[in-house]
């Protein structure tokens, strides 16, 4: 059963022992934080809840989806892919033609329709409304490093509409809070929020943004989900969870929020006022130096009567984002399928912060097929980020990094299965790009090569056991002693 709020996952959490409260007093100036990285590098570590923070009467949750176990608990489901398989299954509908036949489908757009966002008047956000005097300084917002400019909010999800379609979107974007009603956003380029910040900027408007903290695991996940583009992010946030979110109005801004929502910043994006934001400690495990960034202006505020306040710590990995974006990886599988159908299996690995390295797999028939899939991967939405890529042949387990190491080793060639590309889009913050959004990305060709892709010499057969032998020892096994 899906989760309606963030408090509800906090009670499933400790009725699984999931869930750490804390209730000596610490600060949020790096103790939080340092606390939290701690309890994630262990792997396993429980959520934490920090019901005594030092100047502020709100709790401080973290890690809440720092574990495989729990974001099965968050997302109620056991295999990730399900969220894609039903992505793709909406894409294959098609109305058929004879009122019987179309009569016959109306369980089907039923069920669609029951996961699309569905309007309401009130909801728990709104039992506290603040218009008149808002403020950030009410927020327990974490420093996380010694070096990071100031304080920041790193686990809002940043609510926007594209202003020439109005289709929603919901983006994870840090701010940095420099004074009570001001946070700057930093909106990488690439990103969905910046687009639509952008439209409005070439047509001189201000962008009207809405900044939820804390929500039901369904629409926080969604939040930082890479949708294709076009689709609305609540209706994702529906079918992750198979029910609609119900949504609010906010009181100062055009935008709508979960009804469910444990906090709401109501502000705009004015594109003539810029800050510099940065440095901040961030999920490569560096310093992302100071940059140019616009300003959020706080307007308005809704909330909960006791709010939890959502946060998240990142740094060198592994931490609990990487746990999100295996989520991701598995989620999307079926769409990346979809678009290249020779793809048997994906994998983002952890260790490199997930725009840095992807391994795939591929059902190969033809030469020069895995540079293909290399091609069409950059093609694809955030993908096109990634600055290393290895295809590798369906018999490697892409999840097996000594599998992977095996096959690079044995299956390429630096000169002939290396492709460099120049001048492309990289992750605004790699701190190895030569310049800022731009540099290079290496694709290798690790699958089993033909005559046609310049291998002259006779192949190599695979030394593998002959079956009959492995059926006999296998039958044996417990004759030698080595048990179960």
């Amino acid at each position: 059963m899906y989760f309606e709020n963030l408090g509800e996952y906090v009670e499933s959490l400790e009725k699984a022992d999931q869930l750490k409260r804390i209730r000596t007093q610490v600060s949020v100036d790096l103790e939080i934080a340092e606390i939290l990285r701690r309890v994630m590098y262990q792997n396993d570590g429980p959520a934490v809840l920090f019901e005594n923070v030092e100047g502020y009467k709100i709790p401080v949750l973290g890690n809440a989806f720092g574990s495989l176990r729990r974001l099965k608990m968050a997302l109620d489901m056991e295999n990730f892919e399900d969220i894609g398989e039903r992505m793709t299954a909406l894409t294959r509908l098609k109305m058929p033609h004879g009122l019987l036949n179309k009569f016959k489908m109306l369980p089907k757009l039923s069920e669609i329709s029951d996961y699309g966002p569905k309007g309401t008047n009130s909801g728990p956000v709104t039992e506290i409304i603040e218009t008149s005097n808002p403020t950030l300084d009410s927020l327990p917002i974490l420093k996380s490093f010694p070096n990071d400019s100031g304080r920041f909010i790193t686990f809002g999800i940043t609510v926007t509409k594209n202003p020439e379609t109005d289709v929603r979107n919901m983006g994870v974007y840090r701010l940095q809070a420099i004074s009570p009603k001001k946070a700057i956003m930093h909106w990488q380029i690439h990103k969905r929020g910046a687009l639509h910040y952008q439209i409005n900027k070439d047509n001189m408007q201000k962008t009207e943004v809405a900044i939820v903290i804390g929500a039901d695991p369904a629409t926080v996940f969604s939040a930082v989900a890479p949708v294709p583009e076009g689709l609305d992010k609540f209706l994702f946030a529906g079918i992750t969870r198979k029910k609609g979110v119900d949504l609010v109005k906010c009181k100062t801004v055009d935008v709508e929020v979960p009804a469910s929502a444990e906090i709401v910043l109501e502000g705009y994006v004015d594109p003539s006022e810029l800050n510099i934001e940065g440095p901040f400690g961030d999920h490569t495990g560096y310093y992302t130096p100071p940059e140019t960034y616009p300003t959020f202006t706080l307007t308005g505020i809704m909330m909960r009567k006791n709010p939890i306040y959502l946060t998240t710590v990142v740094g060198k990995p592994i931490l609990e984002d990487a746990y999100i974006g295996k989520v991701i990886e598995r989620a999307f599988l079926p769409l990346v399928k979809l678009f290249q159908p020779e793809v048997v299996d994906f994998s983002m690995p952890p260790a490199g912060w997930f725009q840095g390295l992807a391994i795939v797999s591929i059902k190969k028939r033809y030469p020069g097929q895995a540079k293909k899939v290399m091609m069409g991967l950059w093609g694809m939405g955030q993908l096109s980020l990634t600055k290393i890529l290895i295809v590798v042949d369906q018999d490697i387990n892409v999840h097996d990094l000594n599998d992977v190491i095996w096959a690079v080793t044995t299956r390429s060639d630096p000169k002939r299965d290396t492709m460099l590309v120049e001048n492309a889009p990289t992750d605004t913050l790699d701190p190895a790009s030569p310049l800022l959004n731009l540099g290079s990305k290496m694709g290798i060709d690790a699958t089993k090569k033909t005559k046609e892709e310049g291998y002259e010499r006779p192949v190599q057969e695979e030394a593998i056991p002959d079956e009959g032998t492995v059926k006999l020892v296998t039958k044996k096994w417990n004759e030698y002693g080595f048990g179960e």
